[in-house]
């Protein structure tokens, strides 16, 4: 049987390249095809046989196409190295959000097994079931964190819209999605418009387009650079820059 030769490493960044000026769709399909091996074999490492292998290699998918578009060689990495804590990333997000179906502060996921392992000690110590105050002295937290973080734990299962709940006195019933309004992503759309408008200001006119053309009209780093004649290098210095400020500006109108 005759070996299928495989792209050397210059043909491989020619397709990126392609497809980051071009959005070049062939490019775009062999660079998925010649990095399927690789997508496949993080997939599996966390899906470990389970049946959601095939959404991980989906997701992994996702992270591959992102580095593509936002590799630059003039990181001093190859493209490997830069993609996979990319791919890794979009996994790991899947599975958090998969895990939690509502989301949960990181600081809460971690007391969990914590405040599990104390009570299985407490109470072979004490031959009693512990109290908050003792589970919070044993792991070293405050009662007040315990009580959340036993609350916030049942998040690992949220109840159907259809469960049903009992109404009043005389045994009716009715469903969650009965007492449950409609969501209307549009508010919080708007609101996110608004309080972007209200810290935009802060970027100067340079830093707003770079984030215009690489965010919003998703160009690449390169035909940026081109459009304002400053170098790739350059773009992704004040893009991060700009980011920073964003960041800090909308963490402080959160606090306000």
């Amino acid at each position: 049987m005759q070996k299928v030769s495989q792209p050397d490493k210059e043909k491989v960044y020619e397709w990126i390249e392609a497809f980051q000026k071009t959005g070049d769709e062939e490019a775009q399909y062999q660079l998925v095809v010649h990095y399927k091996n690789l997508v496949e074999s993080i997939a599996r490492k966390y899906s470990q046989g389970k049946s959601f292998h095939e959404d991980l290699v989906q997701v992994g998918n996702i992270g591959l196409l992102g580095a593509i578009r936002r590799y630059n060689p003039e990181f001093g990495k190859s493209f490997e190295a830069f993609a996979v804590p990319t791919i890794v990333g979009e996994i790991k997000r899947f599975l958090r959000d998969k895990t939690w179906s509502v989301h949960v502060p990181r600081r809460i996921k971690e007391l969990g097994p914590k405040i599990k392992n104390a009570v299985e000690e407490l109470t072979r110590e004490m031959q009693d079931s512990p109290q908050i105050s003792d589970i919070a002295a044993y792991i070293g937290a405050s009662e007040e964190e315990v009580l959340e973080a036993m609350e916030m734990g049942k998040s690992y299962q949220a109840l159907s819209v259809d469960h049903s709940i009992e109404a009043d006195s005389d045994g009716s019933t009715i469903t969650l999605l009965d007492v449950v309004g409609n969501d209307d992503g549009g508010f919080e759309q708007v609101n996110q418009r608004m309080l972007l408008e209200k810290v935009l200001p802060i970027l100067d006119s340079r830093e707003q387009k770079i984030l215009q053309y690489t965010f919003i009209e998703n160009r690449s780093q390169k035909e940026t650079g081109e459009l304002l004649d400053i170098s790739q290098m350059h773009v992704s210095r004040i893009q991060r820059q700009a980011i920073k400020k964003l960041r800090e500006a909308l963490q402080n109108e959160e606090v306000d």
